[in-house]
């Protein structure tokens, strides 16, 4: 037989796509193989160590497939075909944290990318000593696109000002000289709305959406993580390890998200979260039904 998963969206994404389909081929038993276009975009970043289908093999082989929701489920542990192709946006713990060991493995960085990464922390100087920090934290801020979809399409918010200044206070009372190493895909917005004047937050990222692996790998060379929302920040987190800290609630209850998204499935027990503001959406959703109501 023959398992693949059908490569979409961003770095992300892919990286859920990976562990999710190396994780139920080896539950169910089945050789898994990814497509050129996950290799393409994975394997300059880590070791990864499964076999690409070759396009002509993929184009003659009779699929059975199946769209995966973002959460174990007990059919996906009994699954008979020997000819499967994945898809959909899988990206949840539930798929592969016991198997963590192996996920982590698969995504290590290569050599000359966690080394420059190593050496971009290692220079770090805390502002008002002078003094090398104590402590790494990563700060993944997602912006892009999100800033459309989340309140427009999932009646949601994205990580605000506050929400940062809590996230980052919160380990600045129970770390000792930590450094905020931020990264972003809106890294102007960034510099105006995070708060630098302590001397421990570096804008280190290079935000560039087409070529992740810089930031990424600066992300997982810290001790801690400071997540927003999205999949980048998921994957930064858990290969960090250490405590994250995540904006939790970030869409109105009766959201459509809600539906695709099950946050006890997305973020680790263990992980922290903060209430997202959601007075935006709020706001949003009353002046949107009052124009439905006056027009």
């Amino acid at each position: 037989g023959t398992w693949t998963i059908h490569p979409d969206g961003r770095f992300g994404n892919q990286m859920g796509q990976y562990a999710t389909l190396l994780a139920l081929a080896q539950l169910n038993g089945r050789p898994a193989f990814i497509l050129p276009a996950m290799h393409a975009a994975l394997a300059p970043v880590f070791r990864i160590t499964l076999p690409v289908l070759a396009p002509e093999v993929d184009s003659r082989t009779p699929w059975r497939q199946l769209l995966l929701h973002d959460w174990m489920s007990e059919e996906y542990s009994r699954l008979e075909d020997p000819f499967l192709k994945l898809s959909g946006f899988p990206c949840s713990w539930t798929f592969f944290h016991h198997v963590r060991e192996q996920i982590r493995r698969e995504f290590t960085l290569h050599d000359h990318l966690r080394e420059e990464a190593q050496r971009l922390l290692g220079k770090l100087r805390l502002g008002r000593t002078g003094a090398s920090p104590r402590t790494f934290v990563g700060v993944h801020v997602r912006r892009g696109d999100y800033l459309q979809v989340m309140p427009q399409r999932w009646k949601g918010v994205v990580g605000d000002r506050a929400y940062l200044r809590q996230a980052m206070d919160w380990f600045r009372a129970r770390h000792e000289a930590p450094i905020f190493v931020v990264t972003s895909n809106g890294m102007a917005w960034c510099r105006e709305n995070i708060d630098a004047s302590r001397g421990d937050v570096v804008f280190a990222g290079n935000g560039l959406e087409g070529s992740p692996a810089k930031d990424f790998a600066l992300l997982t060379q810290c001790n801690h993580t400071v997540m927003t929302i999205g999949t980048f920040g998921f994957w930064a987190a858990y290969l960090a390890g250490g405590d994250t800290v995540y904006l939790a609630n970030f869409t109105l209850p009766d959201s459509e998200f809600l539906k695709i998204f099950k946050p006890e499935a997305a973020f680790l027990p263990e992980w922290v979260g903060i209430n997202a503001d959601l007075s935006p959406v709020r706001t949003l959703s009353g002046s949107w039904r009052l124009g439905k109501f006056l027009g």
